[in-house]
């Protein structure tokens, strides 16, 4: 494609009209348009195109990113497409995957013709990049509805920060259900109830409640890797984060996933203002609760919130408010599952598995003994408990074999 007329093109971007903001596409643009200026307005975009470039691991899979992570016409209309919004996309992906086959070559001949300064030869070179993998924009669409679009395609776990605002994990904890031995009535629950969530049907929001240590938090972040490639993503939010769903809601409402919002050791006091957006949110707010949205959250405490010996004092009526407060927001969660503690049969059996996954190698007998003697100067038995005693046990085990 003729420079001048790439440049023009380039310019009229329309379905992937934001993709003129990203850095690639802005360099690539500025060292068009400065063929029409001067060769040191040339020389200028040219250096900070190559810096651009240079910074890039795979410049079309930044630009594939690029387009992947966009938001447009296109897929707000992703069901069907009209032609003419086809047509338009077919247009814009023949101008980015023609602004990355330039190569340094080409733009340094152009400006050496067109200025008449044969300096610019010795600029630095870069090769040409690999187009996008669309031909058209049917095939466009195609990817949109195989792989979604948008800003949450960039991850399958996010956290919400103190301004609101969500940002990406980019390294995410891997556990997998099949490392979590135990508990398989709870985690088949939790599955049941996300599987009916992801195909669209009715779903409750769940409270899993119990003791520390014994695998609440691991159990839904595994469940999120188990269904990450069906579109399930995870929002983590803490609970001074509730008064943010609002936001939330505003930037989910046009992506294609579904997403759990993840409140981690949850607990309040009767007065406190999150306390009360919960429980609008869960059941009983005008707007509703998003049919895209489902929360799932832990706590050591069942109803919630912190009780005191005052609360359950006074008359009769008093005391009912008051208990009826304290369940109010818990009585919400249409599932509420239960980890104990689990007894030494279970705790032992919990152990065997994780030294089989590991490859820790001792006797039966000897393995056990030594984890029942672990939890006690654990202050008791858990998963978390046998998961560091088989760390510890590879660790000695490793010393030994190196020393």
């Amino acid at each position: 494609m003729e420079l001048t007329a790439l440049s023009l093109r380039a310019r009229a971007l329309s379905v992937l009209r934001g993709l003129q903001k990203h850095p690639l596409v802005t360099r690539y643009m500025d060292t068009l348009d400065a063929l029409e200026r001067d060769a040191a307005r040339f020389a200028d975009c040219y250096g900070a195109l190559c810096q651009t470039l240079l910074a890039c691991e795979d410049p079309s899979r930044a630009m594939l990113d690029a387009v992947h992570f966009d938001v447009n016409s296109m897929t707000d209309t992703i069901a069907a497409p009209t032609p003419a919004v086809l047509y338009a996309a077919s247009h814009d992906l023949e101008v980015l995957s023609a602004l990355l086959a330039l190569d340094g070559a080409v733009l340094k001949a152009a400006a050496v013709s067109r200025f008449s300064a044969p300096a610019l030869r010795e600029l630095p070179d870069f090769p040409a990049a690999a187009p996008l993998p669309f031909a058209d924009g049917a095939a466009l669409a195609a990817y949109y509805r195989a792989d979604g679009y948008g800003f949450f395609a960039q991850a399958t776990a996010f956290a919400m920060q103190d301004d609101g605002q969500l940002a990406p994990i980019p390294h995410p904890d891997p556990v997998r259900l099949c490392e979590l031995p135990g508990y398989a009535h709870q985690k088949a629950q939790i599955l049941q109830n996300t599987r009916a969530f992801l195909a669209g049907r009715e779903a409750n929001n769940i409270l899993l409640y119990g003791d520390k240590g014994t695998g609440k938090s691991s159990t839904v972040k595994a469940v999120v890797n188990e269904y990450a490639d069906e579109g399930l993503k995870i929002i983590q939010m803490a609970p001074r984060h509730i008064a943010f769903f609002p936001a939330l809601f505003a930037q989910t409402l046009r992506s294609p996933f579904r997403f759990i919002v993840y409140l981690d050791d949850l607990s309040f006091d009767r007065e406190d203002a999150s306390f009360a957006a919960l429980k609008a949110f869960i059941e009983g707010g005008l707007a509703g609760k998003p049919a895209h949205l489902i929360i799932y959250a832990t706590s050591n405490r069942r109803h919630l919130i912190r009780e005191s010996m005052a609360d359950r004092q006074g008359d009769e009526v008093r005391v009912r408010d008051t208990l009826e407060t304290v369940t109010s927001l818990s009585d919400r969660f249409g599932l509420e599952i239960t980890f104990s503690v689990p007894d030494k049969d279970e705790y032992l059996y919990i152990v065997e598995q994780l030294a089989a996954e590991s490859g820790l190698d001792l006797p039966r007998e000897e393995l056990h003994l030594l984890a029942e003697r672990f939890a006690l100067r654990r202050n008791g038995r858990s998963p978390r408990t046998a998961r560091q005693f088989i760390s510890q046990q590879l660790a000695e085990q490793f010393a030994a074999s190196s020393g």
